[in-house]
């Protein structure tokens, strides 16, 4: 995973890897990046603009629109 781009920031962890297990059933390898020291202070990670989900630059048309059944659904409404 060369270029990554973030495909959407997630205020705790516990939502961003449902979306990563979501993304990778679909096929597209996923990164998840957050300053919350190992999940153990998610408070630091949402003060610092919360847990972003990566994904090569290359799927991020086809991550997108995987994403969209997700959209208007509480797990992901931002």
């Amino acid at each position: 995973m060369a270029d990554l781009i973030k495909l959407k920031v997630f205020p705790f962890r516990h939502e961003a890897e449902m979306m990563k297990g979501f993304l990778e059933k679909e096929g597209i390898k996923s990164v998840i990046i957050a300053d919350d020291l190992g999940g153990y202070r998610p408070d630091v990670a949402l003060a610092r603009g919360g847990v972003g989900l990566f994904v090569n630059k290359d799927d991020g048309p086809r991550a997108k629109e995987a994403l969209k059944f997700f959209e208007g659904k509480d797990e992901v409404s931002k």
